[in-house]
């Protein structure tokens, strides 16, 4: 499977991202050499794209895909509902939940076929979980890579889990309790300026 493989803090400080939305402790002490430089308005359109793409772990194709999606749905608008499918995937759910330390390792997970959708192994990263689906740990990942869930729970403690979620941290599992609000996704990302570049 294709994956940006790139240098991480480097393309932090390049779009300006705080490592922790990533799941990264790190810092980078080093400044973006293009920072105060002036961008064009295209530059800062595809800057938002390059953002919400390096965050969820997403390339090009599927990321146009969800946008063409996005257009489609009957509610909200284009640029919010992109946002919540890109939330609303499997691995990024993993991530919110607590069982993933960063976006990267919860796709690992979710790839290894250590996750169950309503009781189903599911090893699609790109899944779109529903509203009312448990998310769970299979049996076989918890007594195979038990040790693992522990150390990556404690590292995820501090963590908050976000109010549409539900997270049975004990028995590694938890539930989609509803589709998120733009309100309720904290990355630094302005769609709008994702759906102007689209829109050209």
């Amino acid at each position: 499977m294709a994956r940006d493989m790139g240098p991480v803090l480097k393309k932090c400080r390049s779009l300006g991202i705080e490592p922790s939305y990533l799941g990264i402790d790190k810092k980078s002490n080093r400044k973006n050499a293009r920072a105060g430089k002036k961008v064009s308005e295209y530059g800062l359109q595809l800057r938002e794209k390059q953002k919400a793409k390096f965050i969820y772990g997403v390339l090009e194709k599927p990321f146009r895909n969800d946008f063409e999606k996005a257009k489609k749905l009957k509610f909200g608008t284009t640029g919010e509902n992109l946002m919540i499918l890109l939330e609303t995937r499997l691995d990024n759910v993993v991530f919110r939940l607590g069982f993933a330390r960063t976006r990267v390792e919860a796709r690992q997970i979710v790839d290894h076929k250590h996750i169950l959708v309503n009781g189903k192994v599911v090893n699609i990263p790109s899944y779109t979980v529903k509203a009312g689906d448990v998310i769970s740990v299979s049996e076989k990942a918890k007594n195979k890579a038990g040790q693992r869930f522990k150390d990556v729970l404690e590292v995820t403690e501090g963590r908050a889990v976000p109010a549409w979620l539900e997270c049975d941290k004990e028995n590694l599992s938890g539930t989609v309790k509803e589709y998120p609000t733009r309100d309720q996704i904290d990355v630094p990302v302005n769609e709008v300026l994702i759906v102007e570049l689209y829109s050209k």
